[in-house]
């Protein structure tokens, strides 16, 4: 009973009708429109423009916020190390070669060393601390020169400038020791933390 669909297919000689009945494709379409509405397009393309600026303007804030250095505030003023330039003070220079090396090198370290402190908020009260003490020596210095000045040079006085400038400079190592073990400490603890 099973029939080769080719075999009915080659006796079927009428002629079929092939062509579709007039408006049939305009009715289809108009009906496909109806059940699948075509999207608003430049409505989306503006939504996605205004998606993509949003996501780089947010990307770019960031980023900034991110990548931007913190700027210290509120950083306190640091009193001038070296010595009033005032002709009439004398200072260690003007006694001796040597004592002019002697103090060029004290002070040049006291510069250095306080070039390499970075003032953060957590270390404020520190440095203020160490500062203070730095401020007092180096008016110190000062009252000492103005003696030299008035007085002229003597042992005692030579050695008292002297002492001064190692003071400040050993102040600022100490600050130094104390800033690194601040450091490490925070960096132990974060260590800690991040490890439990």
């Amino acid at each position: 009973m099973a029939q080769d669909i080719r075999e009915l297919l080659k006796r079927d000689t009428k002629p079929g009708t092939s062509t579709m009945p007039d408006g049939h494709q305009a009715r289809f379409i108009k009906k496909l429109d109806h059940q699948l509405p075509q999207k608003n397009k430049p409505y989306f393309l503006w939504l996605q423009i205004a998606a993509v600026l949003l996501l780089f303007m947010a990307l770019g804030f960031g980023g900034y916020h991110f990548l931007k250095t913190p700027q210290p505030q509120n950083v306190p003023e640091l009193v001038n190390t070296t010595p009033v330039a005032n002709p009439e003070n004398k200072s260690l220079g003007d006694v001796s070669p040597e004592l002019k090396k002697v103090e060029e090198y004290y002070l040049a370290s006291i510069n250095f060393e306080l070039s390499r402190v970075s003032y953060t908020t957590e270390t404020k009260e520190i440095l203020d601390g160490y500062l203070e003490q730095i401020n007092e020596l180096t008016l110190e210095y000062k009252r000492l020169s103005d003696e030299l000045t008035a007085s002229g040079p003597n042992e005692l006085l030579v050695n008292a400038l002297i002492d001064n400038l190692k003071f400040r400079l050993n102040l600022l190592y100490k600050l130094r020791e104390h800033l690194n073990e601040l450091q490490t400490a925070e960096n132990t603890n974060t260590f800690h933390q991040q490890t439990t």
